[in-house]
């Protein structure tokens, strides 16, 4: 009797953890399912009032990155993604730099994530072998991504473009040439973070601040949480932006 109630106790023990067990896996998922759904969407109609030359044409690579070709590029750009922002919020981004000859590859993330594909850039270069000016960069999150992939490739890139961004990679040894830029009101970017990490870039970097500008509008998804008020629109912004970088890769 008493082998047979040990039993029974184990059993409802193993059926209690296994319980438990399910549940939480159960929490996990949908937790993790709330937080990638949980991102800024790209305001389409914005997008649609960013016209575009004829001369620009629009196609999309087999794994979903956004190609925005003139039809004579002087330098390629290859653009990540801000953290939890839909990739095509940056397309008015992209297509003012195509207007300036820049060749412009808008790469879609992974559950809008960068950190979730670093690598995402392989392999792009070797499409266009007659480009000879790469750069790559991105907006926040993006941006820290892109300069962590020029760890290891550095020498495939001319330089780096950080918007509302700074690098935790130890660039400051490279031969690359790097672009900061930012808004003045941004308060998303952590500013002691960025002023921490600037060591990380060569010295002669250059350093540009958007007077009146905002972390969110390097893109077109609205305001973000915690950012600042900006002064200028997004459009303004965007174009200023494209400006700094048709001055940096020429």
């Amino acid at each position: 009797m008493k082998t047979e109630f040990f039993k029974n106790k184990r059993k409802k023990r193993i059926f209690i953890w296994l319980t438990s067990l399910t549940a939480v896996f159960v929490l996990i998922i949908a937790a993790c399912g709330i937080y990638v759904n949980d991102y800024y969407r790209a305001d389409a109609d914005a997008i649609n009032a960013f016209t575009v030359s004829a001369s620009i044409r629009q196609t999309a690579l087999t794994d979903g990155t956004i190609v925005f070709e003139p039809e004579n590029p002087e330098a390629a750009l290859i653009f990540y993604p801000g953290g939890k922002v839909e990739y095509t919020a940056y397309i008015p981004l992209m297509r003012a730099c195509a207007e300036k000859n820049i060749i412009c590859f808008l790469v879609e993330m992974p559950f809008n994530l960068a950190v979730l594909d670093i690598n995402a850039a392989d392999g792009i270069r070797r499409q266009y072998p007659n480009i000879e000016n790469w750069y790559i960069g991105g907006h926040s999150l993006g941006g820290s991504m892109a300069a962590s992939y020029l760890e290891s490739h550095a020498n495939e890139f001319n330089g780096l473009i950080l918007l509302g961004s700074y690098s935790t990679a130890d660039l400051s040894s490279t031969e690359l040439k790097v672009l900061s830029v930012y808004g003045s009101e941004d308060k998303v970017m952590n500013r002691e973070k960025y002023n921490a990490n600037i060591t990380n870039l060569p010295q002669n970097f250059t350093e540009t601040v958007i007077d009146g500008g905002c972390h969110a509008y390097f893109g077109v998804y609205g305001k973000q949480k915690g950012d600042g008020t900006p002064t200028v629109t997004a459009k303004e912004q965007i174009l200023l932006t494209a400006e700094e970088i048709e001055k940096f890769v020429k």
